[in-house]
């Protein structure tokens, strides 16, 4: 051995011996990578929020990380998986979860996590799969993550994340699956996507992302799934991307893209299973190579300009579950115009069928029978169709929807259609059918909506009517029907969107069974022969807010009971014979727009408040005998007539007004119908009075911070009083946040169509720039002057006298609530779902009634052809943590189901005053199960300790301590309903509602001792 000089033998063998053996040199290398990944955990679980399973509670000293719950090491003890998906986690993601840098595979996938992707992501070298979808994650995509050069999968899709896609996203030339659908992003689509060679799926659906597909996509040889639908894109379709054959998935659907189709597309995308082209502008021929794609699942082309014929071939496409060429300008003619319903004969897993908004003519054929036994939704209205509806439609046995309205078929209704025992809607408006209604109609005990409007049907209302159980909406106007209307019907309440009986024959009085239809938002009797009193019960209607029984032979009194419709807007008994006063009840109903009495026998003074001092919106001439109160009897009678020639002038001009607008809104109706693109923010703004920033500011003292009453994450709310002194709270959009414009668009759509006494009214919107020059947008609602539930719940608000809520008010808010989300979720004509209902979102006006509102993260649900509920609006944002479902967090898409879960936890907060979110629910607790550990013998345990529960006095009537104590466990009991875990579990809205009205009456009700 060589010995350097100076260092003795000894010397060295004295140091060898205190060097450890080589292998401990190793095992101590490993262990400070090892210590370096246990640090990044621990520091990753401490931005954990809320962990429900307690599932990180392994992650501690007493065992090693390779044991950790969700870690998975490699040989050399390193961190290679975390795999933490759908465990409700809430919180954000820590930037040292960087420095595991020997990890491959990252699931985050279904949970709650807030915050943005931390840029230390681009540390993680050698991570392959990259999955954070479906959580509440905001902020850009780090550009760096391009430095992931192993990165074969990343999937970022529901979320918020805003901004571009980054270019550098082409520097990961391994990646095969990019997901960033349902987000917030803005921007074009890079063109260095183009050089992902390995892509194999490319999905940036649900965004608004603008500008044009780029060419360089069609470098992606690889590529089987091209799903960039629902986004802001416009001009052509590059042809390079019709060139790439891989493509199995190919959906383009709603944007604003335009040119045609090329006919050979067939051939050049040979493995074709899903073509979605539907809502865009293209122009030209259906593709008739299209047909040559035999194992193609799903086509849907509609809302667009189309034109020419269907071609043959149908009938090869044996594996087609859904086919939608709906709204545009196909044609056919003579007895073989709907041949293509004998060729989708062979589609025997068919389940959606669209051909409607066409100008295809023909008759329909008795095949139509022999469609798929998996057939749920056929559209065929709005065509030129004639014959009459084949008796084999009967054999078409899953159909939950069928419309065949606006069409020109005859002959009488088949008995056979009562075989659809799952048929949810019928339409078969607007055609040329007659003879009777079949009684076997009545077998149809599914349905929710029925309209036979506008044809021939004569005979009677079939008593067996009584069995829709389940109906919401009727509509048998424009028929010759005749005889009385079956009691049967008003014993319905599950009624609650429209009953629209008028211009048929029907004779006799109306029953008084007319206040069952307490539900019932707008009904119709006009235009027939009906006669007797108007009955006292309909004052029992309370959700009513259309009423018309003119032209009628209607006799006697006004009932004063029609003041009990709180929610009234529209009142027409015109052209009847009602004499007597003007119940002075009319006056005080704040929400009646629209008054017409005119044509009839009345006498005594016009009631001299509320719509009264809006001559334009009252109609009262023909009734000789009314009279102002001034120049009532002690007047001359000259001056009487003057008085009423007046008011026959302002009226009749208001009627020649109210005519023209109906005309423009009828052809806005009919264009917007015909419009292929889905209502924005611009066609909405055409339904509201418009007021400017000006009037805003001033209204608000220049958006003085004394005017401010709340804030949001979209922008703030202002009081404020308009030119006409009308009070109201403007929600002034901070253009600046992420998500701002979509929360603006869903909030316009949600509301667009809504009409309910329990939701705050959007009075306007406003569309403007400042004095900056910058965009300034506004919500105006009607200003609610008891503030918010939250301020009732936590004692920020009290009644004179320091007073919280009574058990009373508790029962009306939930009752209010429950209503309108009843309404929403299952009377609008385009389904709603909140999901952000809390109590911060329910307001109180200075009656104390409820009124829900802030519909900034609403959802209008549609049905997707697949048989999916699509979503919407605002992609991403799932509500306000504590009042999500649980569900949410495992991929679950915005639902009904999840609007009620939300509606339980706000109730069980009404009723005790604890929040979802209280510090002391620790370890897996939670309110709901707080709650019913003490239910029901303990329940009164966990009611707010600041209810004060006496002997209350309630018009008149004592209601004792026993009967609050009952009605506030039955209570209990609904939001326990409502909030249970399992989705599947939970009641709905409807049933909510009607408890709650249940356990009204039952604490309303007088004692037995009382009565006596």
């Amino acid at each position: 051995m060589d010995v350097s000089p100076g260092l003795s033998v000894s010397t060295l063998a004295l140091i060898l011996l205190l060097l450890p053996p080589f292998p401990s040199i190793f095992v101590e290398s490993a262990s400070f990578s090892n210590i370096t990944d246990k640090e990044a955990l621990l520091s990753f679980k401490a931005l954990i929020a809320s962990d429900p399973s307690d599932i990180l509670f392994s992650w501690n000293d007493s065992t090693t990380i390779c044991q950790w719950s969700g870690v998975r090491c490699n040989n050399k003890r390193r961190v290679s998986t975390l795999d933490l998906k759908g465990l409700q986690l809430s919180g954000s993601i820590s930037p040292h979860i960087g420095n595991l840098s020997a990890l491959q595979f990252l699931y985050l996938q279904d949970n709650y996590f807030t915050g943005n992707l931390p840029d230390q992501l681009g540390n993680l070298a050698h991570l392959q799969t990259l999955n954070a979808s479906s959580n509440l994650i905001g902020g850009a995509i780090p550009a760096n993550i391009s430095k992931c050069s192993n990165l074969s999968t990343l999937d970022l899709a529901v979320n918020t994340i805003s901004g571009k896609i980054p270019t550098e996203l082409g520097l990961l030339s391994k990646l095969q699956v990019l997901k960033l659908d349902q987000n917030l992003l803005t921007g074009n689509i890079p063109p260095s996507i183009g050089n992902l060679s390995s892509l194999t799926t490319l999905n940036l659906g649900t965004n608004t992302i603008s500008g044009s597909i780029p060419s360089d996509l069609g470098r992606l040889q690889n590529l089987q799934e091209l799903q960039i639908s629902i986004n802001n894109l416009t001009g052509t379709v590059p042809s390079s991307l019709y060139n790439v054959s891989s493509l199995e998935t190919f959906a383009l659907a709603s944007n604003d893209l335009y040119g045609e189709i090329p006919s050979d597309v067939g051939f050049r995308l040979p493995n074709l299973l899903v073509f979605h082209f539907c809502i865009n502008k293209f122009t030209g021929q259906y593709p008739p190579s299209l047909h040559n794609v035999t194992k193609i699942q799903s086509i849907r082309m509609s809302h667009n300009f189309l034109v020419g014929s269907v071609p043959p071939g149908l009938g090869t496409l044996h594996d087609l579950t859904m086919y939608n060429i709906g709204f545009n300008l196909f044609v056919s003619s003579g007895s073989s115009g709907l041949d293509l319903i004998t060729s989708l004969t062979n589609s025997s897993k068919l389940e959606f069928l669209a051909i409607d908004e066409n100008h295809l003519e023909g008759a329909i054929p008795d095949s139509i029978g022999n469609l798929s036994t998996s057939l749920a939704k056929l559209y065929m209205g709005g065509n030129r169709i004639y014959g009459s509806i084949p008796a084999s439609i009967g054999k078409l046995t899953e159909l939950t929807l069928l419309n065949m309205s606006h069409n020109l078929i005859s002959g009488e209704i088949p008995a056979e259609i009562g075989q659809l025992k799952e048929l949810r809607m019928l339409n078969l408006a607007g055609n040329k059918l007659f003879g009777k209604i079949p009684a076997a109609c009545g077998n149809l005990s599914m349905l929710i909506e029925l309209e036979l409007y506008g044809n021939g049907l004569e005979g009677t209302i079939p008593a067996t009517f009584s069995e829709f159980q389940r109906l919401l909406s009727l509509d048998l106007s424009s028929n010759k029907l005749g005889g009385i209307i079956p009691r049967e019907l008003f014993t319905l309440t599950s009624l609650s969107s429209l009953m629209n009986l008028s211009k048929n024959s029907l004779t006799g009085p109306l029953p008084d069974d007319i206040g069952g239809l307490e539900n019932l938002i707008a009904l119709d009797l006009s235009n027939n022969l009906l006669s007797g009193n108007i009955s006292d019960s309909i004052g029992d209607c309370t959700s009513m807010q259309v009423l018309s029984m003119s032209n009628n032979s209607f006799t006697g009194l006004i009932p004063n009971a029609i003041g009990n419709l709180k929610g009234l807007q529209s009142l027409d008994l015109s052209s009847n014979h009602l004499s007597g006063s003007i119940p002075e009840s009319l006056g005080k109903l704040r929400s009646l727009q629209f008054l017409n009495l005119s044509q009839n026998n009345l006498q005594g003074e016009i009631p001299n408040e509320g719509i009264f001092l809006n001559r334009s919106a009252v109609h009262l001439e023909g009734n000789a005998k009314l009279c102002m109160s001034s120049l009532c009897p002690h007047s001359s009678n000259r001056n009487i007539s003057k008085a009423l020639l007046v008011i026959i002038i302002v009226a009749s001009a208001a009627l020649v007004i109210f005519f023209l607008v109906g005309l423009y809104w009828a052809f806005f109706i009919r264009r917007k119908r015909s419009d292929p693109k889905v209502a924005t923010a611009g066609s909405i703004k055409a339904q509201h009075r418009m007021v400017s920033y000006e009037e805003l500011r001033q209204a608000t003292e220049n958006f003085d911070p004394r005017n401010l009453i709340g804030t949001g994450s979209f922008g703030s709310v202002y009081k404020g009083v308009l030119r006409d002194g009308m009070a109201v709270a403007i929600k002034v959009l901070n253009l600046a946040t992420s998500g701002a414009w979509k929360s603006f668009v869903a909030e316009c759509e949600a509301l667009r169509n809504v009409r309910h006494r329990n939701l705050v009214k959007l009075v306007t919107l406003c569309s403007s720039l400042d004095f900056g020059n910058n965009d300034f947008w506004a919500l105006v609602y009607e200003f609610m002057g008891n503030g918010s539930l939250e301020d009732w719940i936590r004692g920020r608000r009290r009644h004179e006298g320091g007073g919280g809520l009574s058990v009373i008010e508790r029962l009306s808010i939930a009752t209010d609530v429950a209503g309108a989300m009843d309404y929403l979720h299952n009377d609008c004509e385009a389904q709603v779902v909140h999901c952000d209902l809390k109590p911060s979102n329910v307001l109180l006006d200075e009656e104390m009634t409820a009124k829900v509102g802030d519909f900034g993260l609403a959802k209008l649900l549609v049905q997707m052809p697949e048989g999916q509920v699509s979503t919407t609006s605002t992609n991403g944002l799932k509500g306000s943590i504590g009042y999500i479902p649980p569900e949410y967090g495992f991929g679950g898409k915005p639902s009904t189901k999840g609007d009620v879960y939300s509606y339980g936890v706000l109730l069980l907060e009404l009723l005790t005053a604890k929040s979802p979110t209280d510090e002391s629910f620790v370890g897996g607790m939670n309110l709901e199960k707080w709650v019913r550990a003490a239910f029901p013998n303990r329940t009164m345990e966990a009611i707010d300790a600041h209810l004060m529960i006496n002997v209350i006095t309630h018009e008149g009537q004592q209601i004792s301590p026993e009967k609050q104590a009952e009605c506030l466990v039955s209570m209990v009991s609904v939001g326990l309903s409502c909030a249970t875990e399992s989705a599947e579990a939970r009641i709905t809205m409807r049933d909510a509602f009607h408890r709650l009205k249940g356990a009204k009456k039952t604490l309303l009700k007088p004692d037995a001792a009382n009565e006596a």
